[in-house]
């Protein structure tokens, strides 16, 4: 089973990839569940995943394959890693051949340490970014592997935030009506162009614009109403 797909297979690794020249990049979509996604229901985002979104809304072919994925890692967790591994090692040997710089994003839809496994350490001339629900992997991964928080307003998940918030990672927020200029303290930067642009904005909230009709109607604590933010963030 081939693990990794071409950014194309996800809108904003599309949208990042295009947004720099000589990147090649390279993504990894698994379906989340307790264990590859342990802060989903403190942050009471499980509901509202971007899991059933996009081609997964009009082909099931798509979680099925995510699911065999997750199955893998699940049941055969070693054999899962070597075949990431085999495949991490040819995509950079063509990204070396083509004088690209090799990008990965292994969490698509999962939030997996992939550091406790040695995998970025195992290939440091690739550069590997994710999204995190898990503050404590702020600031505890190796040098060419980075990481933005992302934010609920989920009552149980702000332990998570106040910790985030004490380091400089830059921390996503989807936004219903707008980006405000700041939130938490913290100016805000527009996310929605690529996220290697994102990961360089240290100490500042990456503002998302909320996508699609239903996620617009949605009272998800994992959306912030900005014409409901106190002045001054």
């Amino acid at each position: 089973m081939k693990l990794l797909a071409d950014a194309k297979a996800n809108t904003k690794t599309n949208k990042t990839e295009k947004s720099v020249d000589k990147v090649r990049m390279k993504t990894l979509s698994m379906f989340p569940n307790d264990e590859i996604c342990p802060a989903r229901w403190i942050a009471d985002c499980a509901d509202d995943c971007l899991t059933y979104s996009g081609l997964a809304q009009v082909y099931s072919s798509v979680n099925q394959a995510r699911q065999r994925k997750t199955d893998w890692y699940m049941t055969d967790r070693a054999g899962f890693l070597q075949q990431l591994r085999r495949e991490l090692s040819n995509f950079d040997k063509l990204c070396k051949k083509q004088s690209v710089k090799g990008v990965l994003r292994l969490n698509v839809l999962s939030d997996i340490a992939w550091e406790s496994h040695g995998i970025p350490q195992e290939f440091p001339d690739l550069t590997f970014y994710d999204y995190t629900k898990l503050a404590r992997r702020l600031g505890r991964t190796p040098i060419n592997y980075d990481l933005m928080f992302s934010y609920s307003s989920a009552p149980k998940y702000q332990s998570q935030a106040r910790i985030a918030l004490q380091t400089d990672a830059p921390i996503t927020v989807v936004f219903r009506g707008g980006l405000p200029t700041h939130f938490m303290g913290r100016d805000v930067y527009d996310g929605d162009k690529s996220d290697l642009d994102n990961l360089g904005q240290r100490g500042k909230i990456i503002g998302l614009r909320v996508k699609g009709n239903e996620a617009k109607k949605s009272k998800s604590p994992f959306i912030v109403d900005s014409n409901l933010i106190a002045i001054g963030g």
